[in-house]
This record gives C-alpha cells, sequence and structure tokens, in this order.
C-alpha cells in the first residue's frame, strides 16, 4: 500500500502577501527607504554619493554612531534613554590623549583603561537608574554636564595630540591585501562576497529550521529580494571600497559587533528578557526576570561601547578637543528611532538601528556634497526623526 504523500502547503496569495507587507512594514520600510535615500542622493550628486573614496569616508565618519547605536537599542529597547554617550565619548578621547600621549602609556593598554572607564561611567548611571528607581532621562542629563566638564578639566581646555600611528590605525587604517592588487585590493572583495554567502546561507538555515518547525515564515519571494538587496550592498559596497584602498580597519570592528549584538538579541536569553521587560516590566519581573539588574546591565553596556566610539573617534580626528563629542547622542538616539526603535519600548532590532544610523549618514553626506548648510541639515534631519517616531505611534495606536 503506498504511503501518503504529505501535501504541499498551498501558495500564498496576494491577498497574504499584502497581509504580510502590512504587519512587517517596520522591517521592510526601512530597507525601501534606505535604498531610496541613498538612489536619490547618488543622483542629486551626479554619481558621487556611491564614488569609493567618499564610500570610505561615510563609513569612517558613521562608524563610532552605529557602534553606539547598538548600545543604545538595547537602552531603548529595556525602555530608558541615554543622553550623555556625546559626552562619554569626548571624555573617554580626553582620557585616552592624556594616557596616550601625555604619559606614554602603551595604546593597547590605555584602549582597555578606556573601555573600563566606559564600563564604571555606565555601571555609575545604571545604578541610579536600576536600583533607585531615577528616571534615565536626568540622569543621563546630569552625566553628559558631569563628563563634560570632566573633558574640560583632563584637557585643561586645549586639544591634545597627536596621537602614535600605530594608535590612529584603528581608524584610519584599511586591511592590507595579500595579493598586492594596484587597482583592485582582492582581499577586501573577497572578504565581502565570503561575507554576503554566510548572511545568505545562515538566513537560509533559519528559513528552513523555521519551516521544519512550523513557524511562520515570510513569504519566498519576500525572503528572496530583501536577501538579494542586502547581498548587492555587501558585494557593490565592497566592490566599490576594494577599488580604492580596501576595507578600513574600523568596517570590520562595526561588522563584528553587528553580528555579535543581532546574535544576542535574537538567539539569547538575556537578549529576549531585555524585550520581554520593556515591553512590561511588571510582568517581565513576576515571571522571575531580574529587571533591576537588567536594566543596569544594559547602562553598562553602553557605557563600554560608547567608549570604543570615543577611541574611534579619537584616532579618526588625531586628537582629542574639548568639544567632540558634540551632539552624538542626538545622532544616535535619532538612529534608533529612524530604524524602528519603539520609544516606548520593547520594540526594535539590531539591523534596523544599523540602517538608521546609514540612513542618517547618507543624509548627512549627501547633504553636505548638495551645499546644503548646517541650519537646513539640522531642520531636514528633525523632521526626518519626528516622522519617523509618528509612523510608529501612528501604527501602535491604530
Amino acid at each position: 500500500m503506498d504511503e501518503p504523500v504529505a501535501a504541499s502547503p498551498p501558495a500564498a496569495s496576494p491577498v497574504a502577501y499584502g497581509s504580510f507587507l502590512k504587519n512587517n512594514l517596520r522591517e521592510y520600510g526601512m530597507l525601501m527607504s534606505l535604498i531610496a535615500i541613498m538612489a536619490l542622493f547618488q543622483y542629486l550628486t551626479d554619481g558621487t554619493l556611491l564614488q569609493p573614496l567618499n564610500l570610505t569616508n561615510l563609513v569612517l565618519q558613521n562608524s563610532y554612531i552605529v557602534i553606539m547605536a547598538l548600545g543604545m537599542l538595547l537602552v531603548i529597547v529595556a525602555g530608558h534613554i541615554d543622553l550623555s554617550v556625546g559626552s562619554v565619548v569626548g571624555f573617554i578621547g580626553a582620557l585616552a590623549a592624556v594616557l596616550i600621549v601625555e604619559m606614554h602609556v602603551h595604546y593597547v593598554l590605555a584602549a582597555l583603561l578606556c573601555i573600563a572607564a566606559g564600563a564604571l561611567i555606565g555601571a555609575a548611571q545604571g545604578y541610579f537608574i536600576a536600583f533607585f528607581r531615577m528616571p534615565s532621562f536626568i540622569v543621563t542629563l546630569a552625566g553628559m554636564l558631569v563628563f563634560k566638564g570632566l573633558s574640560l578639566a583632563l584637557l585643561q581646555g586645549q586639544s591634545v595630540g597627536p596621537f602614535p600611528r600605530t594608535f590612529q590605525l584603528l581608524s584610519s587604517g584599511f586591511i592590507p591585501d595579500a595579493f598586492e592588487g594596484e587597482t583592485l585590493r582582492i582581499t577586501s572583495l573577497a572578504i565581502g562576497i565570503a561575507l554576503a554567502l554566510a548572511m545568505v546561507a545562515a538566513k537560509l538555515r533559519e528559513r528552513s529550521l523555521r519551516l521544519r518547525h512550523g513557524i511562520e515564515n515570510e513569504p519566498y519571494p519576500f525572503f528572496a529580494v530583501r536577501n538579494l538587496a542586502f547581498v548587492a550592498l555587501i558585494v557593490g559596497l565592497s566592490y566599490q571600497l576594494a577599488t580604492y584602498r580596501g576595507l578600513p580597519n574600523v568596517l570590520v570592528i562595526m561588522v563584528v559587533l553587528i553580528l555579535v549584538y543581532d546574535f544576542v538579541t535574537r538567539r539569547t536569553t538575556i537578549g529576549r528578557r531585555v524585550y520581554a521587560m520593556g515591553g512590561n516590566e511588571k510582568a517581565a519581573r513576576l515571571s522571575g526576570v531580574k529587571t533591576q539588574w537588567l536594566s543596569f546591565f544594559t547602562f553598562v553596556n553602553m557605557g563600554m561601547l560608547a567608549a570604543v566610539a570615543g577611541l574611534v573617534f579619537a584616532a579618526r580626528l588625531n586628537t582629542a578637543t574639548p568639544k567632540a563629542g558634540t551632539g552624538f547622542e542626538l545622532d544616535v538616539i535619532a538612529a534608533c528611532f529612524i530604524g524602528g526603535a519603539s520609544a516606548s519600548g520593547g520594540v526594535g532590532m539590531v539591523l534596523g538601528a544599523v540602517i538608521g544610523a546609514l540612513v542618517m549618514g547618507v543624509m548627512n553626506n549627501g547633504m553636505s556634497i548638495l551645499g546644503i548648510g548646517i541650519d537646513y541639515q539640522q531642520v531636514i534631519k528633525g523632521l526626518v526623526l519626528l516622522t519617523a517616531v509618528f509612523v510608529d505611534v501612528y501604527n501602535k495606536n491604530k
């Protein structure tokens, strides 16, 4: 007797496609917005935006924003905010300059001390927020003032530099090419292609596991288009950078951090608990989640990433200045909200925060190339942020 053949799942209808797109508009909308903004500025700048030199500058200019956005995302998802990150960046840069330039501490040891200092800063602020129930807005606003003042005190109101060449390579260095290509850095291109293939393989494996366990998947056309778009972006960016000087060292740091935080938020218990706490702290606490310690560690993590960003920024400027980090907190918070994080907590993705940071970076870069003044740039960025939050609130109320 023949065994019954399992019926294949029915093909998704256009109505099902429309329903899926509507329910996941936040995720797909950001990717489409980034592509549209890049295409717009590529046209308006007569192709300058995606030139290899400008792409390299774009990566270097926004690396510290992307790094901090990863930490800020967890803070926002947990239902808090951190206004002190810009001042922490300036303070850590000043501390690095004093240690390396004035006290002649080895740059590796100095970098570790600076990251530890960032963790202590996050711990101090997180302690008041988590265990004394003080509003994060007030605590980190105080931190903004405190660390801005400490930066001025450390530098005594003057710029300190330059840094050793080896320390500068943290931000200004590039991956060496094993093939010594003159017009194309083959190693950098190969790394980009390998990363794109690894991403596709991971997504296919994840989709297969979801199908095996009967979990709802996105329709295949959406899956294919989304991943092809990411592959095109990664390979295209790698090729353009490979025709100039290759992949910047800081880009490698960014990619590693993005992969780690994406894994933590989507695949680990602590990541799921952060989202649960942000969605409903009382319910999470009654479920056995130690919400106080979880809030505390999100700020420790934010302090560490702000320290890394401070080191990257100082290495890029090759000096520490009293005004370093001014306004960074606004760009970082805006990147998270534009990337789909909810102002009320519990919602947000690592990839969304990265895309939000890239949207801000492309807009800044494109408007600068077009000669738009800083005054109107601020107006446009403010309107974009307001629109992103409005869409989030509107969808939630609806």
